[in-house]
């Protein structure tokens, strides 16, 4: 299995210039690729808790700007759901193109508006796509396309979270292959409770496993 000390390196993904950390374990058999969403980006002390333990499991990780630092100042572009998605293409593409992560089923770990961001273009006809996970995200925003969505896809929302189970339970009726709903007890939207991270972690973890590669997590 890797470790925590797996090397990360910065890279950039033209024309924009987006700029990425990618993690490749030994071994790697899958590529979670992070949808960050309301401002966030590759530096989300969260996702890289997850991505990290992540690639303990053995799987890569792309935690990747889907702005500019000029478009993040506008703040109409972080609910600019075609916008992001198109991002996270773009991200996806890239991954099927570098030398050491061609081989990798990518996955999609959204946050807030960037679940409806993966959501969006896990539903374009020609996405490779293996796996979704959602944390805490507003996939009601990508109701109108998940009809169209075949990656199999696991939401995970705090039980203190409010309206946001009510919209995580809307876009879980419309997705129409395989999915899970966990409502995690005792969180709340950014799971911060102690253990709570860690419980979403679990459960990404087992997902990530089971739909990106050939082995199945504990």
């Amino acid at each position: 299995m890797a470790t925590a000390a797996s090397d990360l390196r910065e890279v950039r993904v033209e024309p924009e210039g987006l700029n990425g950390f990618v993690g490749v374990p030994p071994g790697a058999q899958g590529i979670v690729i992070f949808a960050h969403g309301s401002g966030s980006g590759r530096l989300s002390p969260r996702n890289n808790y997850v991505a990290t333990e992540l690639r303990k499991a053995g799987l890569a990780t792309f935690l990747l700007d889907l702005l500019t630092p000029s478009e993040d100042a506008d703040r109409r572009n972080v609910f600019d759901i075609p916008l992001l998605a198109s991002r996270l293409e773009r991200a996806t593409r890239w991954t099927a193109d570098a030398v050491d992560t061609a081989h990798l089923k990518p996955g999609y770990f959204g946050a807030s508006t960037g679940a409806a961001a993966a959501l969006t273009a896990a539903a374009d006809a020609g996405s490779r796509v293996a796996a979704i996970v959602s944390r805490g995200g507003r996939p009601d925003m990508a109701l109108p396309v998940l009809s169209r969505v075949r990656a199999p896809t696991l939401l995970l929302v705090g039980s203190l979270d409010g309206p946001v189970i009510d919209m995580n339970r809307q876009a879980h009726d419309a997705l129409p292959g395989e999915k899970s709903l966990i409502i995690v007890e005792g969180a709340g939207h950014l799971f911060e409770e102690p253990g709570k991270l860690d419980e979403v972690v679990r459960h990404a973890t087992n997902w990530f496993l089971t739909h990106l590669t050939d082995s199945v997590g504990t």
